[in-house]
């Protein structure tokens, strides 16, 4: 049993195709950082915390961890602590780690990955096997359009239609009159084919609001409404009030926010992070609790570059309550772009070969660990330096 030998942190910016932003976010995309653990036999395993200091949870409730925040609790409380571990041992990695230090979950989540793909390596099976088994081969894709212009978003609406995703999700939550008119607009250019939902991330001041809002986007045929306002009971409000279902997102974090979530009986659909809850481990609670309460899941995140948004893939494979399409990128190398834009968001990526897209889903990889190896050359290159 080759056990962990050392974990180190790497800052990396990966220059993206087009801004991409949400409501209340003040920072770009793609400053992300990585953890490089090895063990006693000199195995590598990677992890990432997509981490972003304008991303938290409700009222205060759980709060941002910028790249910064995130190397030094890894350097200094993290690394620390699971050297010497197994692994393959989740169990004791997170007891080591929130013994350590409470909350951070991005960070728990970045060392954590880093653990599965190391113990996936080891063992030689894919980390979908470690969580259980493989529910799906195929993980369909949404393709996020930010808050872009009108004019851009029917463009990029229409090409990813054409190269067949079959989902597309629309950031909200500023100027109502702008965003019916961009909800109509992409309705047009994507056709009556596409599934269509909007994402507030919680920019509508009031439940009230929010339903006056989305009651006039229910005539472009919405899938589901994400996270229109601040709050579990208030979301709860404006999911009576539709008939649109509605999804959680910064509500709902861990296993415990599922279980309020529940409670309500309004809420149907829940957005499932790998680093919300603290990696892999905890999101599988998380799932456990929406399946066994009946709420529908999909896994979202924060357009990861390709090591984290492996891990994305690797869960979404292994947990049969998402059931949705995903909101994650086509995780590609730029030698392997080919003018294509579904799911696309960066210029390049750190991953050694590309995931493949094929009517709109992402083929799970199948070799051991995270299943796509890291291309260091490239996290060389993107490499943030103090």
């Amino acid at each position: 049993m080759s056990r962990i030998a050392s974990v180190s942190t790497v800052v990396v910016h990966l220059p993206t195709r087009r801004e991409h932003k949400w409501t209340g976010l003040t920072e770009p995309i793609g400053r992300y950082i990585l953890t490089r653990m090895t063990d006693e036999d000199g195995r590598v395993g990677w992890g990432e915390a997509a981490a972003l200091k304008d991303w938290g949870g409700e009222f205060g409730r759980y709060f941002g961890e910028s790249a910064a925040i995130v190397e030094l609790v890894v350097d200094r409380y993290l690394a620390p602590a699971v050297k010497g571990a197994d692994p393959a041992n989740i169990v004791e990695l997170h007891a080591r780690m929130d013994a350590v230090i409470k909350g951070y979950p991005y960070a728990k989540a970045a060392v954590e990955f880093a653990a599965y793909d190391l113990a996936g390596k080891r063992l030689g099976v894919p980390v979908h096997v470690l969580l259980g088994g493989c529910a799906r081969r195929q993980v369909p894709v949404t393709h996020s359009i930010g808050l872009i212009s009108i004019d851009e978003a029917e463009k990029e609406a229409a090409q990813v239609a054409a190269e067949g995703i079959r989902t597309i999700k629309i950031k909200i939550g500023g100027d109502p009159r702008h965003d019916v008119a961009m909800v109509r607009a992409v309705r047009n250019a994507a056709g009556p084919d596409m599934d269509i939902c909007v994402d507030a991330n919680e920019g509508y001041k009031t439940p009230g609001e929010a339903v006056v809002i989305l009651r006039e986007m229910e005539k472009y045929r919405l899938k589901y409404a994400e996270q229109p306002c601040m709050g579990i009971e208030r979301i709860a409000e404006v999911a009576r009030a539709l008939d649109t279902p509605v999804m959680a997102d910064e509500s709902a974090w861990n296993a415990h926010d599922a279980l309020q979530i529940a409670e309500q009986h309004a809420i149907d659909i829940v957005s499932i992070y790998t680093t919300k809850p603290g990696g892999l481990y905890r999101a599988m609670e998380v799932a456990a609790v929406c399946r066994a309460a009946g709420i529908a899941c999909n896994v979202n995140g924060s357009i990861e570059t390709g090591v984290g948004n492996l891990a994305n893939i690797q869960f979404a494979a292994a947990a049969p309550a998402v059931t949705l399409s995903c909101v994650v990128p086509v995780s590609t190398p730029a030698e392997y772009l080919k003018g294509s834009i579904a799911g696309i968001y960066y210029k390049d990526d750190l991953i050694r070969e590309p995931m493949l897209l094929v009517d709109g889903a992402i083929e799970v990889p199948f070799a051991p660990g995270m299943g796509i190896d890291v291309d260091e050359t490239k996290v060389e290159k993107y490499r943030v330096h103090a």
